[in-house]
């Protein structure tokens, strides 16, 4: 009783007991699979207590065992009984490595399964040397019941079986020879194929023949051929067969590259491989260190790498590579291995031969990859016969014509050229010696894609020749031209096994040509660009330019007017001389993003970015870089410019328009007398086009009193009435349309009568204004006299005789003088506009602001009064800083002693505003519609109480 209770609280007490159920072990039966019966212990590090498996008579002993090893922790238990009368001996075999079930994450690669073996009664099992397995020797009496502990190297048991020992013995023998046979043909393959890249010396045999060994290698270590040599034999097994594993994926990845020449045009001939070396040492270290981790990464990546090596293969045999269709079969295989090999490691595959089943697979996939690569690699080697026939004659032609031989062989791919090359660029011997991948340095960096793709389409389509040109660099930096002529040679089975043609120097032509095609697009004298290129740049300009853009860009067109006396009296050589100069200076006056260019013979031109109310100040530092004395001997040579300028017109047909545009501002600044600058007006192209076709439509308007007369109305804004009016001459052309006072004048010079149009609508304007007043309207009449040719002295005479004429009182009839001719000959104004006064007219100063008098000439001019144009005052109560502007302007002419008068008021709030910043009159719709010069003093007096 007393028993009974002690072995209950050693149950209560002990956590680790357990009851094994015993394996009925039996005569016949010649493996016993114990797996499945074991029961596994993990992390008991001090000892296991356990309850024996029951006998024949059902009795259960429990003991307790302690580690016969240091740094046991993992335990296996298992009962084994003989029901039988008779002794048993068994071997109980624990694999150390099975790929079956191994793993993809964290791997199993094999380890020292059982270290120890405690019986629960009888002597311990003895070990049976073995380098694959943990084998112990057992011996069951007849009727025994015996519970084995197994003390585990780790805490992983694969596989665990009881042989009879001659079956055992028999099934070594018999996997011994089949993996004799599998090394002993993965050992020669290896040996064949290093032989083979020896002889050969190409990248598809050094691939093969890296493969092969690999393939070698990884039998040799799955076999266990190498645990004897290994000293520490299993833990350099799994440091070796991890980068076994790891080697094949680096192996396969290198001969794909190698073998579809992927990495041709980037990697030397031995590059390839060297570039796989330092992954290499860093896969084997890493498998000493943490040989599952590689292991993993391998198992991961072969697949990836065979999926992205069959996608290559596709794509290379669809454009017609040879190679890629003769491997693709062998890699299609080499695809069903890896899946057989995944469900193999995944557990889904599981028994005794599909581990030598894969591994004789490898050898005979790494056997049909050395196939065909040889394959391959001799079936072209030979030269067709036709082609032999004709080498003597070829190569004594090729030697009188002088050409530098140039053979690429795509076989070995090295590139042979003759010497004579290298000793035009001057570098060392050699040098142009090897794959295409040397010849990239000495290219052209812009003809180094072109060259690649020039012999890889010759590689693919088999057929074609070769003729390009190509810059190369010498020694001292300057770059040679050389045309390429060549063509492949096709060997007997179809492929090319050479690329063979002559390099000739072109630089002397071609430096001709780019001579040629400079001096077709810049000038040969100055080096600027010449009419075609500034028209380009003009069309790029307008191309690149919107609606804002387009307002700041402008074309102007420089040309002396005394070049030709130049000519005359220094020569034409002189004269040349002159034009460097003006080039020079063009370009020192320009921004970067401007442009000049040498239009013809003296005529310059200049694409410029320019703010438009700067025009002025352009020109003008252009006429004074122009006018700077030019030293020439003892004298100085002075050369005085005009010029022409027109804005980009985004609706010109094209550059030639725009250029044209220019050309006729040109044209107008010379008939004005030269020396100035003329900005383009739609009217110079109208009269462009005409002629003087409309100068004769003018004259006979005029004769037959076609040219109205419209009077717009001037109100005075201290008494709020209509005071005066100003006169403005228009003419409606049945196919131009209305012409302006300004226009009238411009067609009129065309027939040279543009100052007595003048002077005869002036006497009109006087006569109208003479009937008004002896009406008994006390009105004001202005005219604006708009050229420069009417101020001259003999205007105070014909001004004098108009007045006396319609018998005007003095100040009546205003004179409107254009600011820009005050500005361009002030002091003949300044003395004109006072002799003016002095015959009874009023001065005054018209589209004032547009320029910047100087001071000093508005403080010497006697004016009666000062008119600002609609630009002034277009925003007059809407911002306040053109508020501020304006009155200080009025205040301007107020210090004057002028009264202020503002064209193109519109509204009664305008008015009042300007009245409140000192304004006196106003002109524009807010005072009336314009009356014509049909109408009489009753009309006028009618439309003055309208107002």
């Amino acid at each position: 009783m007393m028993r009974w209770l002690l072995a209950a609280l050693m149950t209560l007490v002990s956590v680790n007991a357990h009851a094994v159920e015993a394996v009925p072990v039996s005569n016949n039966a010649p493996v016993t699979d114990l797996r499945p019966f074991a029961e596994i212990y993990l992390d008991e590090p001090d000892r296991l207590q356990v309850s024996t498996a029951p006998d024949i008579n059902g009795v259960v002993q429990r003991i307790e065992v302690t580690p016969t090893h240091e740094g046991t922790r993992h335990w296996a238990v298992i009962g084994l009984q003989n029901p039988g009368d008779e002794q048993l001996d068994r071997l109980l075999v624990a694999q150390h490595h099975r790929l079956a079930g191994s793993g993809v994450v964290h791997p199993d690669l094999g380890s020292v399964r059982i270290v120890g073996i405690t019986p629960s009664e009888g002597f311990p099992p003895q070990r049976v040397p073995s380098t694959e397995a943990d084998v112990f020797l057992i011996t069951l009496d007849p009727g025994a019941t015996v519970t084995f502990v197994l003390e585990l190297g780790d805490d992983n048991l694969p596989m665990l079986r009881l042989w009879e020992p001659n079956a055992y013995r028999d099934s070594q023998n018999a996997y011994t020879l089949f993996k004799g046979i599998i090394v002993g043909i993965a050992g020669l393959m290896a040996l064949f194929f290093l032989a083979m890249f020896v002889i050969k010396g190409t990248m598809m045999f050094a691939a093969s023949a890296v493969l092969a060994w690999v393939g070698f290698g990884y039998v040799l270590i799955d076999f266990a051929f190498l645990a004897d040599i290994v000293a520490t034999r299993l833990a350099s097994e799994t440091a070796l067969r991890a980068f076994s594993e790891a080697m094949l994926v680096i192996s396969l990845a290198a001969f794909v590259l190698s073998y579809l020449q992927i990495a041709r045009w980037r990697l030397r001939q031995t590059s390839l491989l060297l570039a796989f070396l330092p992954l290499t040492a860093v896969a084997g270290w890493l498998s000493f260190q943490t040989p599952e981790l590689v292991a993993q990464i391998s198992r991961q990546a072969l697949p990836v790498v065979a999926l992205l090596g069959l996608f290559s293969i596709i794509v290379a045999a669809i454009r017609g590579n040879e190679r890629a269709v003769m491997i693709l079969p062998t890699w299609v295989l080499l695809i069903g291995w890896i899946v057989a090999a995944g469900l193999t490691v995944v557990g889904d595959i599981s028994n005794d031969f599909v581990q030598p089943a894969l591994n004789g697979g490898l050898v005979l996939l790494v056997l049909l990859i050395g196939f065909t690569v040889m394959q391959h690699a001799f079936a072209g080697t030979t030269i067709a016969p036709a082609l032999a026939k004709n080498v003597e004659r070829d190569v004594l032609a090729l030697a009188g014509a002088g050409d530098i031989v140039w053979d690429w062989d795509l076989q070995r791919d090295h590139i042979t050229c003759g010497a004579e090359a290298e000793r035009l660029l001057g570098l060392d011997r050699g040098a142009l010696q090897g794959p295409p991948q040397d010849w990239f340095p000495a290219l052209h960096p812009q003809d180094r894609d072109r060259f690649r793709a020039v012999l890889e389409a010759t590689t693919e389509r088999r057929r074609g020749r070769i003729n390009d040109l190509f810059r190369f660099r010498g020694q001292d930096g300057h770059f040679r031209w050389f045309r390429l002529r060549a063509r492949p040679v096709i060997g007997t089975d179809g492929e090319i096994i050479r690329c063979v043609g002559t390099l000739t120097d072109q630089t002397e032509a071609k430096t001709v040509e780019e001579r040629l095609l400079h001096d077709s697009v810049y000038d040969n004298l100055t080096g600027l660009p010449n009419q075609a290129l500034f028209l380009d740049r003009i069309e790029m300009a307008r191309a690149w330019s919107n609606e804002q853009t387009a307002q700041r860009l402008f074309v102007c067109v420089v040309n002396p007017d005394n070049f030709a006396e130049i000519n005359d009296q220094y020569g034409q050589s002189v004269g040349d001389s002159v034009l460097l100069t003006m080039a020079r200076r063009l370009g020192r006056i320009l921004r970067r993003h401007d442009s000049v260019a040498r239009l013809s013979g003296d005529s310059f031109g200049l694409l410029v970015y320019s703010d438009p109310n700067k025009l002025e100040e352009l020109s003008e530092r252009v006429r004074q870089a122009m006018g700077a004395p030019i030293p020439f001997a003892d004298e100085e040579i002075v050369v005085i410019c005009s010029l022409g300028i027109a804005g980009i017109d985004l609706k010109a047909e094209n550059a030639a328009e725009i250029l044209d545009n220019a050309e006729l501002a040109l044209r107008r600044a010379k008939r004005q007398g030269g020396d100035r600058a003329e900005v383009f007006d739609p009217l110079m192209r109208r009269l462009n086009m005409s002629g003087r076709s409309l100068a004769r439509d003018l004259k006979r308007a005029i004769a037959e009193d076609r040219v109205k007369l419209q009077f717009r109305p001037v109100q005075d804004f201290e008494s709020g009435k209509v005071t005066g009016y100003e006169a403005v001459p228009t003419w409606q052309h049945p196919l131009q349309g209305p012409l302006s006072w300004s226009e009238l004048l411009e067609v009129a010079s065309h027939e040279n009568m543009a100052l007595q149009m003048a002077l005869a609508t002036l006497d009109r304007c006087a006569q109208t204004l003479g009937e008004w007043r002896s009406s008994g309207n006390p009105l004001t009449l202005m005219v604006t006299l708009p050229i420069a040719e009417a101020f001259r002295s003999e205007l105070v005479g014909d001004i004098k005789t108009i007045i006396a004429r319609a018998r005007l009182e003095p100040g009546t009839l205003q004179i409107g003088v254009p600011e820009r001719i005050v500005t361009d000959n002030p002091e003949f104004c300044v003395q004109l506009v006072t002799r003016l006064r002095d015959v009874g007219a009023s001065v005054w100063l018209v589209d004032f602001a547009r320029r910047t008098s100087a001071p000093t000439v508005l403080s010497r001019l006697s004016i009666d009064g000062v008119r600002f144009d609609e630009g002034l005052t277009a925003h007059v109560g809407e911002r306040p800083r053109t508020d501020k502007l304006a009155e200080a302007m009025f205040g301007v002419a107020g210090a004057l002693g002028a009264k202020v008068m503002v064209a193109g008021v519109e509204t009664d709030a305008q008015a009042a505003k300007l009245k409140a910043l000192g304004a006196n009159f106003g002109v524009g719709p807010a005072f009336g519609r314009a009356v014509t010069s049909l109408g009489k003093s009753k009309k006028l007096q009618t439309q003055q109480a309208a107002e």
